[in-house]
């Protein structure tokens, strides 16, 4: 059984036969055992809830909210709450839904990210995460990833509207950009920004092409393929619009053991 399994480990780690951190790698690979899968698998019919996700990598599973009805948003949410979930974060959510949702679950709307935080809590804020934009088009989805960001503890700061139309502005605030431990650089149009941060830092730059731009910017696609096609060393891209993607990625480097 599982909790004997969880015990064997836990007196191992009290007589010094292995480390704690041994032990914590034992306890994510739980979740991938028959019998533990079927005991907390988190199935509530339309969705199987993965209730152990914050355990193998330190953030609960993140809802997807577009396209859901609010009632099943609803019923992931309590299902992750009865479990004792917290810092659950829902990504692409209406303002309508989330009127909805509001009703039965108390939570923190941002209409202009679509993200919605239930059970928030306190916690340090870590390393920096510089998130610079090109143009004030861009805030939607700066946002979407400051919020996840400092949702999961990382301090963020916003260099918003410093577009290479305007270069003087990204130049004035270089002493920002050096102090950060990863760049997210949010761009539409032809998404060069990114390759001029990138040849500037000497930390990770998380390039995010939007769909902001006229009819050749082809909803982002021209800004994509600036951006994957970077002459600068160390910028690497998501998807279009994909503000959360980016935020997450920018807490997984900003955590990594060593840097804190």
């Amino acid at each position: 059984m599982e909790k004997d399994r969880v015990l064997q480990t836990l007196n191992l780690v009290k007589s010094g036969e292995i480390s704690p951190a041994d032990a914590l790698i034992q306890f994510k690979t739980m979740p991938f055992m028959q019998s533990f899968v079927d005991l907390e698998s988190g199935d509530i019919g339309f969705a199987k809830v993965d209730l152990q996700r914050g355990l193998r990598q330190g953030v609960s599973e993140v809802i997807f909210g577009q396209s859901k009805q609010p009632d099943q948003i609803i019923k992931i949410v309590k299902s992750m709450q009865e479990k004792g979930l917290t810092d659950i974060l829902i990504t692409r959510f209406s303002e309508q839904s989330a009127a909805l949702v509001s009703k039965e679950i108390e939570m923190e709307y941002y209409n202009v990210a679509k993200i919605g935080i239930v059970s928030r809590t306190e916690k340090p804020m870590v390393g920096k995460v510089v998130i610079a934009s090109g143009g004030t088009s861009d805030f939607a989805v700066c946002e979407e990833a400051a919020l996840t960001l400092e949702l999961f503890g990382n301090n963020v700061e916003r260099l918003y509207d410093v577009g290479v139309a305007g270069l003087n502005r990204l130049l004035m605030k270089l002493d920002v950009l050096m102090s950060a431990r990863v760049i997210i650089v949010v761009a539409g149009m032809e998404g060069a920004l990114a390759s001029v941060v990138g040849g500037l830092v000497d930390c990770p730059v998380i390039a995010v092409p939007t769909s902001v731009g006229y009819g050749a910017s082809l909803g982002g696609i021209s800004a994509l393929l600036s951006m994957l096609n970077s002459c600068a060393s160390g910028v690497s891209v998501v998807n279009i619009d994909n503000g959360f993607g980016a935020g997450y990625m920018a807490n997984m480097i900003n955590k990594m053991e060593g840097l804190n």
